[in-house]
């Protein structure tokens, strides 16, 4: 329980702060008093979380297969496979924000944005988007820093990020005038702050070397086998949230600009439990490689408990405070009818959210990614649009509260199916990596073919008719 607060205590103090600058920004543009801008936030998360999606998939990857070698005691193959995957990880999200850039226009239209609405967020998307990458950067170091085991570190580099934006943004919204473009620049500019600090950090715990074209492509392959599921794992909430901004968007932009500043305070209410799910993977994994299956299960128990509480805290300031919360925001009408609803009761459902995050951490990194997978697009798709559509017939409150009820059921199964899991857990299991590579042996025996097989390439490398390719040494 100590281990699993500290690490997740330090995520939640850096992601508590990016999102509540997040909701900053929100702040500062329903001080324009302009309803479209304030639905074009939330066109523009919801756009966001998709592009994000695919970072958060990929950077559980990477600390889940690193985090198991570091605890088997191969901190050098961590390093290299640390190192190639985070190429890997640089050149998919420019690639991604390129496409999300040139498609932006019909991406709005997917999500139901039209009129000024969706021209304010298309000139933000066409700002944010190339720099997808920075922010990639940023979580794949923060994820090796907590791999490491480096808590303090990983709380910095998501520190940094948010103080920038939190400076940035009044200067470029109010003093330039720049309005919802300003705090596009603004997320750059703080993107670029986290991606420099989390490159420094790893470099400064030994993480990274010079990657070598002989092993980005195996290494990558390795990671794959957890972040693939991953990734379409997460890719499954934003595509939910695309039925559930859908259906809001029929009500108007009063309903849209409600589910906006609700998705934003979230996060920064649950920052917590969104911490606990990136914090005990690497926990897991470690234990995992080790062997020891007892802790594995500690962590698990402790994570839910944690959930829980977190839960029940942020109600208990919530619900009293639901009026200052529509006044600080302006919100009238249907905003304000959806955000006193969440204080009041939906916010009870998302204890069956966080045990279907916790659930889904420990199939990523217990062996059984693809559970993960199966879970979540059970929740978009099962868990959400049967629950939404029904919903809908009483309007925008219904479609929120159809949309915590599929939590509830999706959640529950999830946490079950997870205690199931670490039961059947047993020493000497092999990793996903490894067990891609290697099926069918044990954890010990594929790692001494993994030691042969580099010894074999070592002494390949010696032969005076070839040249040397060894392993760079730390960047």
């Amino acid at each position: 329980m100590r281990h699993v607060i500290v690490m997740a205590g330090t995520g939640a103090i850096g992601l508590m702060a990016v999102f509540a600058v997040d909701l900053l920004n929100l702040f500062y543009i329903s001080r324009l008093d302009d309803p479209a801008l304030t639905a074009a936030i939330g066109f523009t998360g919801a756009v966001g979380y998709v592009q994000i999606a695919t970072s958060i998939g990929m950077s559980i990857g990477l600390g889940a297969v690193t985090a198991r070698q570091i605890g088997a005691g191969h901190h050098d193959r961590a390093r290299r496979i640390a190192s190639s995957f985070l190429l890997v990880m640089i050149v998919t999200t420019a690639v991604l924000g390129l496409g999300t850039l040139l498609f932006s226009a019909p991406i709005l239209h997917l999500f139901g944005a039209t009129g000024r609405a969706a021209d304010q967020a298309g000139r933000y998307i066409r700002i944010v988007s190339p720099g997808l990458w920075l922010i990639a950067v940023g979580m794949g170091c923060s994820s090796l820093l907590r791999a490491v085991g480096d808590a303090r570190r990983s709380m910095n580099v998501t520190l940094v990020g948010a103080l920038a934006s939190a400076v940035l943004d009044p200067l470029l919204i109010f003093g330039l005038h720049l309005g919802l473009e300003g705090a596009a620049v603004s997320t750059v500019l703080s993107r670029a702050f986290v991606a420099a600090l989390g490159f420094h950090a790893v470099r400064r715990r030994d993480m990274l070397e010079w990657p070598t074209a002989r092993h980005v492509l195996p290494d990558a392959r390795l990671v794959g086998g957890v972040a693939m599921p991953a990734i379409l794992t997460n890719l499954a909430t934003p595509i939910g949230g695309l039925f559930v901004t859908h259906a809001m968007a029929t009500f108007g932009l009063a309903a849209v600009a409600g589910q906006a500043t609700i998705d934003r305070i979230v996060p920064v209410a649950f920052s917590f439990i969104f911490a606990l799910t990136g914090s005990v993977g690497p926990i897991m994994s470690q234990n995992l490689g080790a062997g020891q299956l007892d802790r594995v299960h500690e962590t698990l128990v402790a994570s839910l408990k944690l959930v829980a509480l977190c839960v029940a805290v942020t109600w208990l300031i919530l619900l009293p405070a639901q009026n200052l919360v529509v006044a600080s925001f302006s919100a009238q009408g249907t905003t304000a009818a959806l955000i006193r609803l969440f204080c009041t009761w939906t916010i009870g459902g998302y204890v069956f959210i966080g045990m279907l995050f916790v659930a889904n951490t420990a199939f990523n990194n217990l062996g059984f990614p693809l559970y993960s997978t199966l879970f979540n697009w059970g929740r978009a798709t099962l868990g959400t649009i049967p629950f939404v559509w029904i919903g809908m017939r009483f309007g925008p409150c219904g479609v929120q509260v159809g949309q915590v009820l599929g939590s509830v059921v999706v959640g529950s199964w999830a946490v079950l199916s997870a205690f199931s899991v670490v039961r059947r857990l047993k020493p000497g299991r092999v990793t996903p990596g490894l067990a891609t590579e290697l099926p069918g042996r044990t954890a010990k025996s594929a790692m001494m073919e993994l030691d042969e097989l580099d010894e074999e390439q070592q002494i390949a490398d010696d032969l005076p008719d070839r040249p040397r390719n060894r392993t760079a040494t730390p960047a």
